[in-house]
């Protein structure tokens, strides 16, 4: 998911603060600053009295007559007494001029590509799905891996048994170590008959890619969709899909995924709102510029592009990121759709610890897709850069993560010159502008789902943007971490049912063991 910038707060805030306001274009004025920095202004010399005439109702003999106070041109220069910089100074200084310079940049490229969506209201409506008549062309091997997902995976596969589509079949994915989830399994497949199939992975160490390439095997329909143990699944779906591969000539349509709980944590609101911008607009972006990491699930691929390209990647730790990039050398048309009223719903981690091991795997993945180097094949430079910049984001995040304490440390220990401290207020600007857009992104989203954004949402929408941008950044560290220790573990996040609602139809369905012929009766 994107990050949203970190900032380092320099020294001279509270001067500048308490001079300015809260006005970002007051902060970054050279006038404002040079007041705030600016020495108290000298006192004015008193002028000496001249003494009275002799005898004129003098008491007293006059005193002795005072040196004239030298002028102002025969004072002395005064001397700057600030102390040179010693080389860790410099060191630190340079690098908080490095680190604003850099989180303005991305600030301002993560604004102007979360708000590519909303470029025009034309931009806006082509982001969802087409509506019209039309006669379903395709049909859909839906795959669902699941591990120790007793509680959620009975309502996801009753709601993808109920999609409304005249061709597809579903195949959970359970690993032959895991009777609990293998019973669910068995118990749906037995409330629908041949639609619901049962596929066992023995693979050790288990994996999601392994999981996948398992099913691959065993698929009959002519598109592969992914869907996750507690997907919420809107039965209209397959058949927008379907439109969506007529009408665009795609080899493969990325659907929408949104968190839902939003109320559940502090943190949630904000994950919720990430996967809102990510789903709605930025990868409408990625895909215009034909490189895109694909979501881990509600993405459906052409099967026999799928098996030409071997599947996905088994070490792969982000193996939907892997093989979009894979898609995207190899030239393959990705069409993206995003509407509210069908999208997958899912549910944020429940705790911190979940979410942050989430964010280290999703991390380390783009960093091994990185090393892996197959996107240097892109034919387009522009996509290239954007692979990159895209793919090293956990190394920027990282380094945000170490730079946070060592800002702090130069800001308290160094005194720097006015225009390094202006420069530290920098990425202040795009950062307000971000958080302003997700504040009026958080009603249209509480809108578009007939939800209702409290005013207390909004406050901790504003008080959470730090906290969680650390979080980011110690994941970003952790995915270093690991990926220099060749740490590959798979940890997986576990699901509460947090984002369900009630189901309209999932009612037993039954059909001929063969998948059906498109079109045809079922």
């Amino acid at each position: 998911m994107r990050p949203r910038p970190s900032f380092a707060v320099p020294r001279a805030a509270p001067r500048l603060l308490a001079a300015c306001g809260v006005s970002a274009a007051v902060l970054l004025s050279p006038v404002a600053a040079s007041a705030a920095t600016a020495p108290p202004p000298l006192m004015a010399q008193a002028q000496p009295t001249p003494p009275s005439p002799p005898g004129q109702g003098q008491l007293l003999p006059p005193a002795p007559s005072q040196p004239a106070a030298p002028s102002p041109a025969d004072a002395p220069t005064p001397t700057s007494s600030a102390a040179p910089f010693t080389p860790i100074q410099l060191v630190g200084t340079a690098l908080l001029v490095v680190l604003s310079l850099m989180m303005t940049a991305v600030a301002a490229t993560t604004l102007w590509w979360m708000l590519h969506a909303w470029n025009t209201p034309d931009s806006l409506r082509r982001t969802g799905f087409r509506r019209r008549d039309h006669t379903p062309t395709k049909s859909f091997s839906l795959l669902v891996p699941a591990r120790h997902e007793e509680a959620v995976l009975g309502q996801t596969l009753d709601s993808l048994a109920a999609m409304n589509h005249p061709a597809f079949e579903v195949l959970a994915i359970i690993g032959h170590d895991d009777p609990g989830t293998e019973a669910v399994a068995h118990a749906a497949a037995a409330r629908h008959p041949g639609v619901v199939r049962v596929v066992i992975d023995s693979n050790v160490p288990k994996n999601k890619p392994k999981a996948l390439n398992t099913a691959l095997r065993e698929c009959r329909g002519e598109v592969v969709g992914v869907f996750d143990a507690e997907d919420d699944v809107h039965p209209d779906l397959l058949q927008l899909v379907d439109m969506r591969f007529a009408d665009t000539g795609a080899d493969v349509v990325q659907g929408g995924v949104q968190l839902m709980n939003i109320h559940s944590s502090w943190w949630s609101m904000r994950n919720c709102l990430e996967y809102y911008f990510w789903f709605r607009s930025r990868l409408h972006f990625q895909a215009a510029q034909n490189f895109i990491p694909l979501g881990g699930n509600t993405v459906f691929m052409r099967t026999d592009l799928l098996r030409q390209y071997n599947g996905w990647d088994e070490q792969c730790l982000a193996e939907d990121c892997e093989i979009g990039v894979r898609l995207s050398t190899a030239g393959a048309k990705v069409a993206v759709a995003y509407d509210p009223e069908v999208v997958t719903r899912e549910e944020t981690p429940d705790t911190i610890k979940s979410l942050v091991k989430q964010r280290t795997r999703w991390d380390q993945g783009f960093l091994q897709v990185l090393g892996k180097g197959v996107w240097k094949q892109i034919p387009s430079r522009k996509a290239r850069w954007l692979a990159r910049y895209t793919l090293a984001m956990p190394f920027l995040q990282a380094f945000t993560g170490v730079m946070i304490p060592i800002s702090l440390v130069v800001m308290l220990t160094v005194k720097v010159p006015v225009a390094i401290t202006l420069l530290t207020f920098l990425p202040i600007v795009p950062t307000l502008i971000t958080v302003a857009v997700e504040m009026v992104g958080l009603d249209d989203f509480a809108r578009s789902f007939g939800l209702k954004a409290r005013f207390r949402d909004y406050v901790k929408l504003v008080l959470g943007v730090f906290p969680y941008q650390v979080l980011l950044a110690f994941a970003a560290l952790r995915s270093v971490w690991r990926q220099l220790r060749h740490e590959n573990s798979w940890e997986k996040t576990a699901h509460s049912n947090l984002h369900r609602t009630p189901m309209a139809d999932t009612a037993p369905r039954e059909v001929a063991n063969e998948l059906a012929p498109v079109g045809g009766a079922r």
